[in-house]
């Protein structure tokens, strides 16, 4: 199950609060906290579109970035196993660790 909704190459988290019976999520990869609500799967996409439209505006008016920016690094957590045999596999395939986490990220999106 992906609890995810996709617009105009954003991307909004799903939730259900059963406590109030509504489904509702936020835009993420953006520098703001913008969140949408609504009582039906419908009204949460619609207000997820609306939300995105105004973003995008707001963005344009304001002149600033529609998307968070990145810095192009962040830590990765591992066990002290996984880390010595990602370590040992880096080496006996003449990469670095960071070029070997890159490559297999490469990979994975490429799926």
């Amino acid at each position: 199950m992906n609890n995810i909704l996709t617009y105009k190459g954003f991307i909004g988290s799903v939730n259900f609060s059963a406590d109030d019976n509504v489904f509702f999520g936020k835009i993420e990869g953006i520098n703001d906290l913008i969140t949408f609500e609504g009582e039906s799967v419908d009204e949460l996409k619609q207000a997820f579109y609306y939300m995105v439209d105004e973003h995008i505006k707001d963005c344009k008016c304001d002149k600033i970035p529609v998307e968070k920016s990145y810095k192009g690094n962040f830590n990765v957590r591992l066990t002290p196993e996984l880390h010595r045999k990602a370590v040992i596999a880096a080496k006996l395939k003449g990469r670095t660790l960071n070029a070997f986490v890159k490559d297999a990220i490469e990979k994975a999106m490429s799926l």
